[in-house]
Order: C-alpha cells, then structure tokens, then sequence
C-alpha cells in the first residue's frame, strides 16, 4: 500500500514538473510556429502562426502581416 502511494506520488510529481516546463516553452514565443525555433521575429504568414487562423487570409491580411511593425500600411489598403 505505502509503495503504490510513493509511486502514485512520483507519477504525479514527474507530469506537474512535464506540465510546468511545457508551460514555459509556449509563454517564451507564444506566436510562433514549431519551425521558428531560434528566430527572433517570427516570419510573416498563417503558415509561421502557432495558432490556425480562425478564417481564410486575404491578401489585405497577408500584406499588414508582412509589414508589421512598420508604421506604414501597406499599399493593398
């Protein structure tokens, strides 16, 4: 009974230490996609997203993503 305890104890100590260093790697770079590891400034484009887009991306889209974070628009408005 006291070792099933110690190994439950274990177990649950081992997925909240898995828990809190996955929490950490995602608030580093919240915005970036699995293939930005390293950069700096993430790459414009829903494809360099975390998170899917929740619609389709116009070319207006794509054009202020690109050019962020100029002070700018871009030249499709």
């Amino acid at each position: 009974m006291l070792l099933k305890l110690a190994a439950l104890g274990a177990a649950g100590y081992a997925g909240y230490k898995y828990y809190l260093k996955s929490q950490e790697k995602s608030e580093l770079r919240p915005a970036f996609a699995g293939n930005q590891a390293g950069a700096e400034i993430r790459d414009a484009g829903p494809q360099s997203m975390r998170d899917a887009p929740v619609r389709h991306w116009s070319k207006t889209d794509e054009a202020a993503d690109q050019s962020f974070p100029a002070s700018d628009p871009p030249a499709t408005y």
